[in-house]
């Protein structure tokens, strides 16, 4: 069996649900070790969120430090009679392999692995190989990647370039690769107005009617057109909820949810600003709102040039394409690794992450390994 996907199956096997490492850091620190890596585990913890555990290996200590950037925590199964196999049993079928984590993305950071075991076979680098592998990106993302990034800075482990091993292929490997993402802001809306029957309004205030004026304020016109490596921003209401059991009477709350995915034509700022602007102008006289935002990430990109190019070389070669440059999707840790360094994603393809039956090509996981060494070479010349 490929070095690769004997590690794919050993990692799956791992059960890591976020926040559990179930396994999955030990075994990578374990072969890293015998590699020649240094290796920190690096958990943190904070109130009102799961203890995380995390892994940072070097190997050297020179710059520029290349690193890859991945994780091992995966999502819950579902119900196990969804599946046709064991979730953690790593079956392969008919040149398939299945199990939760095969394609998002534990099969990524086997194939990363194997790639720096041949290059270390034929040469050490003429500066540092890294890897950083977070327990909670599939969770709230607190105590992993982006206190990983502050520990490094602060013990001078700074890195130069980064590849995060997401599956970023649509519908075959190499068609896609990442090199930004859309911002990402959640909000919550909450007017308020007075309650009253439904028969004398005059009497009353209905917040239900403010609202879908509020809301009706913020859908009417597009966000913008997209620019020159980004689609459009997209507004999206998720939910409206009046909260009112009866028929005859008219609320005195109500409440939206929404989420914001935008381009670099924006930031949380100045949408939050746009935001504030339009309610003001549509409430109306004495009517009265509360907005509560979470930002998920900033929109980035990183222009095309040196890692674009590897990456698509690595790509001609091993599979006679090159990929496209896309911005789309959700996001991922790259929007923290985004202020330490240049940042691209490349992984397998995406179709079943997330799902029953996650299953990913034997085939791409070997030729995901032949593109990381290519990559790996193509840094290091």
């Amino acid at each position: 069996m490929h070095e690769a996907v004997s590690l794919s199956c050993d990692l799956i096997r791992c059960p890591s649900v976020t926040p559990a490492e179930g396994g999955a850091l030990d075994l990578l620190q374990s072969i890293l070790e015998g590699m020649g890596f240094v290796c920190h585990r690096l958990p943190f913890s904070a109130e009102g969120t799961p203890d995380v555990d995390n892994l940072y290996a070097r190997y050297g200590t020179a710059r520029p430090n290349f690193c890859f950037a991945g994780h091992t925590d995966v999502v819950p199964t579902g119900p196990k009679e969804s599946w046709s196999v064991d979730p953690f049993a790593a079956e392969i079928r008919d040149g398939v392999l299945y199990g939760r984590g095969a394609t998002d993305m534990k099969s990524a950071i086997a194939a990363f692995v194997v790639a720096v075991q041949r290059l270390l076979r034929e040469k050490s680098p003429e500066g540092s190989i890294s890897l950083l592998i977070t327990g909670d990106e599939e969770g709230p993302s607190v105590n992993g990647t982006k206190k990983m990034l502050q520990w490094l800075t602060e013990n001078n482990q700074d890195i130069d370039i980064c590849i995060v091993g997401e599956p970023t292929n649509p519908t075959r490997l190499g068609e896609m690769m990442k090199i930004g993402r859309r911002g990402s802001m959640n909000t919550w809306l909450t007017v308020s107005g007075e309650q009253g029957h439904v028969a004398y309004p005059h009497l009353a205030d209905n917040a239900a009617h403010r609202l879908i004026n509020l809301l009706q304020a913020i859908t009417a016109e597009p966000l913008d057109g997209g620019s020159e490596h980004f689609q459009p921003s997209t507004l999206q209401i998720s939910t409206i909820d009046i909260g009112n059991p009866t028929t005859n009477v008219i609320p005195g709350e109500a409440r939206a949810t929404f989420n914001i995915r935008f381009n670099d034509l924006h930031s949380s700022a100045t949408l939050t600003e746009w935001l504030r602007k339009t309610f003001d102008a549509a409430i109306g006289e004495g009517g009265k709102y509360d907005l509560r935002i979470e930002v998920s990430g900033e929109s980035f990109l990183t222009p095309p040039g040196q890692l674009s190019d590897i990456i698509s070389d690595a790509c001609q070669k091993v599979l006679g394409e090159r990929p496209e440059l896309s911005t789309t999707g959700g996001t991922s840790d790259a929007r923290f690794i985004k202020d330490y360094c240049p940042v691209a994603e490349f992984g397998l393809v995406g179709q079943t992450m997330h799902k029953a039956d996650e299953r990913v090509a034997v085939r791409d996981i070997e030729n995901l390994t032949d593109i990381y060494e290519a990559v790996l070479h193509g840094y290091f010349r």
